[in-house]
């Protein structure tokens, strides 16, 4: 079975940003704050190369629909929703806490680092998922636009 490149690559980037988050997540428990920003930053680092490689594809190539069977697009699709909006929750918020933590407004950063962690590793998760179902266990149907790959019309 050969997987598509860019795919595999921006999955790997996202897998690669929640596992630095634990790492930071770890780091500033033990009241390693430098690490902490470091490793933090190399978490939005490679979560915007997630999307850079992610938006470009769905510029220039489109995303590819479901291939899976057909009882079963309905369940995906509902998941895949699931899985875009806690994306844009977790991204918003990533980037909320990057600028609070940055500009050391610690109150609002330490409110919201732990809800953002959790967001994004449920995010992390659900992108492998559906790269899974995409490419895994189904064949990926046709590429196509981003609105027609998602809801199939």
């Amino acid at each position: 079975m050969s997987l598509p490149i860019l795919p595999t690559i921006s999955t790997t980037f996202i897998v690669i940003s929640a596992i630095l988050v634990a790492i930071g997540w770890y780091l500033v428990a033990k009241g390693r704050i430098e690490a902490h920003k470091k490793v933090m930053l190399a978490a939005g680092v490679a979560a915007t190369i997630f999307f850079i490689i992610y938006a470009s594809r769905t510029i220039f190539i489109g995303n590819t629909s479901f291939g899976g069977p057909d009882n079963f697009k309905i369940y995906y699709t509902v998941f895949l929703i699931f899985h875009i909006t806690l994306a844009t929750i977790g991204a918003v918020m990533g980037i909320l806490n990057i600028y609070t933590g940055l500009k050391d407004k610690l109150n609002i950063h330490r409110k919201f680092g732990p809800i953002t962690s959790i967001i994004w590793f449920f995010t992390a998760i659900t992108g492998v998922a559906v790269y899974l179902l995409l490419y895994v266990f189904y064949r990926g149907g046709e590429t196509t636009s981003v609105i027609k790959a998602i809801l199939g019309f």
